[in-house]
């Protein structure tokens, strides 16, 4: 008589498929931030050329302008106002998806969270170290080592979906649950380490609107989700109180941003049907607002902050060669990989989990390359740390922008060969929809 094999312990999937409706969601997000990125990178483009070209002047004028209201502290150039206003509204939705993803995602599975965030966290630390120990002579060069560890999420995601039609989706999913978590590290490092001169007062006043703000949501999500018109009169004035009190209180206002997203509900309530009869206002409004993130906010932000004069090429080695920009490129482009993969790798060798059987090791080493594109979060994370338009700030920004296209050159060489893999094999398992091992084009030919 045969034996029975011995049974097999139970195995954490470190990149689970996820559900098919959570698919879905990844893959409409995909697709609108490819419009998003590739305007980013456009607006990137403008202000560079424009920075560097005869009428540069203007350029940096119309930068430098400043707008508003001095007795409130909101004389701030146009340059500030993208960088703490615009931006609050791409945090806006990274503090809605980060709360989704935590109460109805994958990420509410410690089984599958557990590596991805991880895996994020070791894409931190890598890199703030590489930086580190680069700029490790220069305090005022050090200031710069949270630059490196943040994740552009909507440039990844853009880069991904272009180049990526065939990899599997667990793979799409990981890299946004590792872009999220991410984002929720870099924003816990801004409020942390890049909030001077704190105001408790301003801050406390902030809670009224705030909660004002949750009290209406939560109460009222139906009524705000089927009037559009209900956030801009309501919802948003009282948004915008918070964002100004915040940004008086000495922390960065994005923070704002993140608050405002985490108070949105994620379920639908039990009047309106229940979790399970159809999307809550939380993705009501991503999917309302996230045009305006990607094709305005973020755009905008990336033209007035990309905007460095190298000057010559002469101009451009220099810049290149200061250890501000040495440091911020061998973090994203080496440590990133190294952070994300050694973490992955410790994982899989000290625990239960394992990779999910539809994809392989080099599948991941070309999302932890794609994840060393770092654009949005780290130019406003050099402007904290430098000072807007110091000669720093300009090194940092031409390290940010050099790292994020040789990241991206690099995933695109590994992940367009994989992506070719995954193509052909998908062609074949077509070719031979019913699994006999006998193309169904050659069994038919045979039958007739």
């Amino acid at each position: 008589m045969s034996q029975k094999p011995a049974p097999i312990p139970p195995r954490i999937t470190i990149f689970g498929r996820g559900s098919y409706a959570e698919s879905l969601r990844i893959g409409e997000i995909l697709r609108k931030e490819t419009v998003g990125g590739a305007l980013l990178v456009a607006a990137a483009i403008i202000a560079l050329v424009w920075a560097n070209s005869p009428a540069s002047d203007s350029y940096f004028a119309l930068r430098d302008f400043k707008i508003g209201y001095e007795p409130w502290h909101l004389d701030l150039s146009l340059g500030a106002w993208a960088a703490d206003g615009l931006l609050a509204v791409f945090f806006f939705l990274v503090g809605l998806e980060l709360k989704r993803e935590f109460v109805a995602g994958d990420l509410r599975q410690f089984n599958k969270s557990v590596v991805p965030v991880a895996a994020a966290a070791g894409g931190v630390v890598v890199p703030a170290v590489i930086y580190a120990v680069i700029n490790f002579t220069s305090p005022e060069s050090l200031r710069g080592w949270a630059i490196p560890t943040a994740t552009d999420i909507a440039f990844a995601v853009a880069v991904l979906a272009i180049i990526g039609s065939h990899l599997p989706s667990a793979l799409r999913i990981f890299l946004l649950t590792l872009a999220v978590v991410d984002d929720l590290i870099a924003i816990t490092i801004i409020a942390l380490f890049y909030s001077e001169n704190i105001q408790p007062v301003p801050l406390l006043l902030a809670l009224i609107p705030l909660g004002l703000y949750t009290l209406l949501a939560q109460k009222y999500r139906r009524f705000f989700g089927t009037r559009v018109w209900a956030a801009w009169l309501i919802l948003l004035p009282l948004g915008i109180v918070v964002w100004g009190l915040v940004h008086a209180s000495g922390i960065h206002a994005t923070v704002a941003g993140v608050l405002l997203g985490f108070a949105i509900p994620v379920l639908r309530s039990q009047a309106s049907g229940g979790p399970t009869a159809g999307p809550g206002l939380s993705e009501v409004f991503e999917h309302r607002f996230r045009p305006i993130s990607a094709g305005i906010a973020v755009p905008i932000f990336a033209f007035f902050s990309a905007g460095v004069a190298v000057g010559s090429w002469e101009g451009l080695r220099s810049a290149l060669a200061d250890p501000v920009a040495v440091g911020i490129i061998a973090a994203l482009v080496l440590g990133k990989p190294i952070g994300i993969m050694g973490t992955t790798w410790v994982l899989t060798k000290t625990s239960k989990a394992a990779l999910d059987t539809s994809f392989k090791w080099i599948d991941v080493f070309g999302i932890s390359l794609l994840a060393g594109i770092g654009f949005t979060v780290s130019l406003l994370v050099a402007e904290l740390s430098f000072g807007h338009g110091t000669v720093q700030d300009d090194h940092a920004k031409v390290g940010i922008l050099a790292a994020s296209l040789l990241a991206s050159v690099l995933a695109t060489v590994v992940l367009r060969a994989r992506n070719r893999v995954y193509r052909l094999e998908e062609e074949e398992e077509k070719v031979d929809a019913d699994n006999d091992g006998i193309p169904d084009v050659y069994a038919k030919d045979q039958h007739s």
